[in-house]
Order: C-alpha cells, then structure tokens, then sequence
C-alpha cells in the first residue's frame, strides 16, 4: 500500500532552502559539493519518545521537528533538520550517515506492506536509536500523538544490539523490551540519588 507522507509546514521547508543556499553554513562531505543539485524528499515529522519507565506504561512522544532527506541524482545522500523556537519552524542541523540508507530501505519496505501508514520518525535517544514509526491513522495530523499500539516501529541501522533493524514491530511488543533496557539506567540513578 502507498504511504500517506504528510506534508511539511511551509516555514520548515523555507528555512532548509535558505540553510542550502547559504554560503556561511558548514556541510557534511557529501553535502557541501554542489548544494543546488540537492532536492528536498520526504519530510518526516520527528518526535521523541518520552522515557519508557513500564512495560504497562502508555508510550508518549512529542514533536521535535521535520527531517527532510537530502537527493541528489534520485538517490538520498544526507538530510536536513528543523527545529521548533519560540520564532517558529528553524534549521537546525545537516545529516549524513547510516540513518540516511537506512531510512530510504525501511520506507521502501514500509510501502511494501498490505497496510497503508503514516510515516514519522522516532527518536529514543537513552539508546542512541531512531526507528521509522508507521502510524495506522493516515489523516492524523502528523505533529501530534504518541505510539499506538497496533501501529509498527522499523528500527533504523545501526539497531542497539539485540534490536533486528529495518525489520517492522509492532509498538506493544518492542516498547516493553526497550523499556527493560532502560530500567536499570533508571534503577542506578535511583541508587546514585540516594548515596
């Protein structure tokens, strides 16, 4: 089924034109040679997992800002990234790396699936992990909401080690397993406190 890819607030999609034709802003390899041959591709709206601290916890995120993958020639070499200020809709940084790949093969595989979904991204950054997160209401309003459980988690490469990545999970079983990594951080934090 075809993906819904939403749409990116126009101020967010300005502000990464502008940072791509800037001459003073500093680009990853890849991004520097011939700025004006990258083409703006699926805008994904990012939102971070609040920390998991039950397996019977409701998981909640909150938007971060949009991730704008980078192409050049048809094929994806880095991304761009707002962010949210007080101002509005703002560059933040340029991207490159394992995510990039990543990213293009898990919505290739998503787009595959018989389900139509809503993609986003899905920061947990205790585990230093993104994951591509296929929401099943494909008319929600993309910048809000948290993880339902039907909906599917795609672990982007490099996956934390026992996480098979580009591979889809459903919220309710991968959650639980994420949330018992995180709980001894919690518990010795807890002890830290307390010495």
């Amino acid at each position: 089924m075809p993906l819904h890819i939403p749409s990116a607030p126009a101020a967010a999609e300005r502000s990464v034109r502008t940072a791509l034709n800037s001459t003073t802003l500093r680009a990853p390899a890849p991004l520097q040679i011939e700025r004006g041959d990258l083409h703006l591709v699926l805008p994904l709206p990012v939102h971070r997992l609040a920390p998991v601290t039950g397996a019977t916890d409701s998981p909640r995120a909150r938007l971060t800002g949009w991730r704008f993958l980078l192409a050049r020639d048809g094929r994806p070499v880095g991304a761009a990234e707002t962010m949210l200020t007080a101002d509005g809709w703002a560059f933040s940084h340029f991207c490159e790396g394992p995510y990039i790949p990543s990213t293009e093969r898990a919505l290739h595989l998503a787009g595959s699936l018989p389900v139509a979904y809503q993609p986003r991204l899905l920061s947990v950054p205790e585990l230093y992990m993104l994951t591509l997160w296929l929401h099943t209401d494909t008319g929600a309003d993309p910048t809000g909401g948290s993880p339902e459980p039907q909906d599917l988690l795609m672990p982007l490469a490099p996956a934390p080690p026992g996480i098979a990545a580009e591979r889809a999970v459903r919220t309710d079983v991968l959650l639980p397993l994420l949330a018992g990594r995180l709980a001894p951080a919690a518990s010795q934090e807890a002890v830290d406190l307390v010495s």
